[in-house]
């Protein structure tokens, strides 16, 4: 008994640094793309397409998913359904967390937008919303959101997280971050997401991801 302990510890913890050290390598190859990824959305600019981004980006920012979650929540506790009462809570705790967690690192690290004509592109800490482009708010909030339904429910949240994907895209489309910054909060939102699953959750997961009480 003490063997397979130590087999699954062991399991585990290879597992952590495997995603730990993919993570920071994604992290720092996107730090490398930032300049090629922004040239790249400057020269592939139309009307259309922008005013598209623009109004996903509008709509993907933390008070529309905190309105879907809340109306989800009376939806289940309507229909008298606990498991998705708990579910749609624990997304908006993820996606309230990640946005407390998101702010912090942004007003500290104070890194200019891409849309903005700076000296320095790393300032330190800064309330100026023009120096907040790392880590994306947008994209931290919604991958949170959508990632922690992934984590409850694989076969209804994994298709679902396009959209976060096309919010983060939307950012970098209407110059407001960089690849790096959607990157990064990605990257932060879905830790987030994992742990208030893992906190909130674990007694519900169904591996077979079906709507149920």
């Amino acid at each position: 008994m003490k063997y397979k302990q130590e087999i699954r510890a062991n399991t585990a913890a290879r597992w952590w640094f495997g995603i730990s050290a993919g993570a920071v390598l994604l992290l720092l190859a996107s730090f490398y793309f930032d300049a090629a990824a922004q040239t790249w959305m400057v020269e592939n600019q139309s009307a259309g397409v922008r005013r598209f981004m623009e109004l996903a980006s509008r709509f993907g920012d933390w008070p529309a998913h905190v309105a879907l979650g809340v109306l989800l929540i009376g939806i289940a506790y309507w229909r008298g359904n606990k498991r998705w009462v708990r579910i749609f809570t624990a997304m908006l705790l993820a996606c309230a967390l990640a946005g407390i967690v998101n702010r912090v690192v942004k007003i500290s690290t104070g890194r200019a937008r891409p849309n903005m004509q700076a000296e320095a592109e790393w300032s330190g800490p800064s309330f100026s919303s023009s120096y907040h482009a790392f880590p994306s708010g947008h994209t931290a909030a919604s991958t949170a959101f959508f990632a922690t339904l992934a984590f409850a429910s694989w076969r209804i949240g994994l298709g679902l997280l396009a959209i976060p994907l096309l919010i983060a895209f939307s950012r970098m489309y209407v110059g407001a971050h960089h690849l790096s910054d959607v990157v990064g909060a990605a990257l932060l939102a879905g830790l987030v997401a994992y742990l208030v699953a893992r906190r909130m959750l674990v007694e519900i997961r169904d591996p077979k991801s079906e709507i149920r009480n």
